[in-house]
């Protein structure tokens, strides 16, 4: 497909010492939102430094990107020459196109001790054919009202555990009348931060992964959360925003890029907010998780490899990009050398003088990595009628998740982990 080799992606040809060649010519770049913003912004530098390129960032919406994106791939033609995909859906594509894309290992390879351990997993194929390079993360803590908590005597550096969560959570609702936090009754809530804060995710070694102990004890989590009458089901990324907003619930454990939305949706809750490392599920256990972050990537029919993968490395391989993305986009860097930046240091007004930035830093290096694979999206649907089976109708989480495996097995030709 597009000109790509029998049994996986072509090379683009081209080794280190090759890096002060000549690109010319043009590229288009597909993305959306904030992300085709920061490109669009950093283009005109890279179009100054090297004369006679020309490039093209197409916003093309986040909500049709990925029919453009498969129905291109599935085609063979009609693709940018550079594509925004999140982490979690490359290794889908990967799978399922494995010779749709460039390969960039020796272009891209010598970077791998350069990203997040995590992010790199998501873009790096059979034999450790690197496919695209990661961009952003989203390492995850616990944002929470710093007035609901001194209003209970709650102090965040108490929540070692989930289970002190929920006390705290229940002291909480007693003193203040607010809720702990907000889910949304139409996904899988939580489950998959879970899940990889315990270094899984919906498979483990190519087989279904969604009833091990440890599947078991994030949704019992869950179940109890509920039970106690912490959650406030709000529907879809809207309710979650204005219920924050309003003051529903007290945390929201959710990823760095939160931070974007609180200063610009909730100006009036300066000064409100305090981030603090996910409670674990052992006291010392890992504190973190990962929602959300993307990559780029060179679909094998892309006109101008050459160029398409130097602006990549432009982008995303130096300090400088990365740190003005995250202070104008807010695109938290999955390049680690970015994250020793006196910026993620500094304190924050809108946290109370907190320096919220650094948490993540510090968390980032955490982030345990996990497995996605093509069979994500099936799985995805199971998991969704498994978790509103535990939360609003008081199924044992056990038996739900025991079922789950099954259908999922069912529908995948998956075995189950033993």
């Amino acid at each position: 497909m597009g000109g790509a080799g029998g049994d996986g992606a072509r090379d683009i040809g081209g080794r280190k010492d090759d890096e002060g060649g000549k690109v010319s010519g043009k590229i288009t770049v597909w993305s959306w939102d904030v992300a085709a913003k920061a490109m669009k912004r950093l283009a005109r530098t890279f179009e100054a430094r090297h004369p006679g390129t020309t490039v093209d960032v197409v916003d093309i919406g986040y909500d049709n990107a990925y029919d453009k994106i498969t129905v291109g791939l599935r085609g063979g033609s009609g693709l940018a020459d550079v594509l925004t995909v999140e982490g979690s859906y490359m290794p889908r594509y990967t799978a399922n196109f494995p010779s749709g894309f460039y390969d960039l290992t020796s272009l891209g390879g010598r970077y791998g001790g350069d990203f997040d351990r995590a992010a790199w997993r998501t873009v790096t194929g059979k034999g450790g054919a690197v496919l695209a390079l990661p961009w952003d993360i989203g390492p995850c803590a616990l944002y929470y009202r710093t007035d609901h908590f001194r209003a209970a005597g709650v102090d965040p550096k108490s929540l070692l555990t989930w289970d002190d969560y929920v006390t705290a959570g229940v002291r909480i609702k007693k003193a203040t009348g607010r809720k702990l936090l907000i889910m949304d009754s139409t996904d899988a809530g939580i489950l998959p931060m879970l899940l990889q804060q315990q270094g899984q995710s919906y498979f483990k070694g190519g087989r279904v992964a969604v009833d091990t102990p440890e599947a078991v004890r994030a949704m019992t989590l869950m179940k109890t959360l509920h039970d106690k009458g912490l959650v406030d089901y709000e529907k879809g990324w809207d309710g979650l925003v204005t219920g924050t907003k309003e003051g529903k619930a007290t945390t929201t454990p959710t990823a760095a890029w939160w931070t974007g939305t609180l200063t610009e949706e909730m100006p009036e809750l300066k000064g409100k907010f305090g981030v603090a490392p996910l409670p674990g599920f052992t006291a010392d256990g890992i504190r973190t998780s990962n929602i959300g972050g993307s990559t780029l990537c060179v679909p094998a029919q892309s006109k101008n490899p050459r160029l398409a993968w130097a602006f990549i490395e432009f982008l995303l391989t130096g300090k400088a990009n990365q740190i003005s993305m995250l202070k104008r986009e807010g695109l938290f860097p999955a390049y680690l050398p970015a994250l020793d930046d006196p910026y993620l240091s500094a304190k924050q007004d809108y946290f109370g003088g907190q320096a919220a930035l650094d948490v993540f830093a510090r968390l980032a290096r955490n982030i345990p990595p996990v497995e996605y694979n093509k069979d994500d999206a099936k799985a995805s649907d199971i998991m969704i009628s498994a978790v509103n089976g535990v939360m609003l109708r008081g199924k044992d989480p056990r038996t739900a998740l025991s079922s789950a495996a099954g259908q999922i097995a069912a529908a995948t030709g998956r075995e189950r982990v033993k």
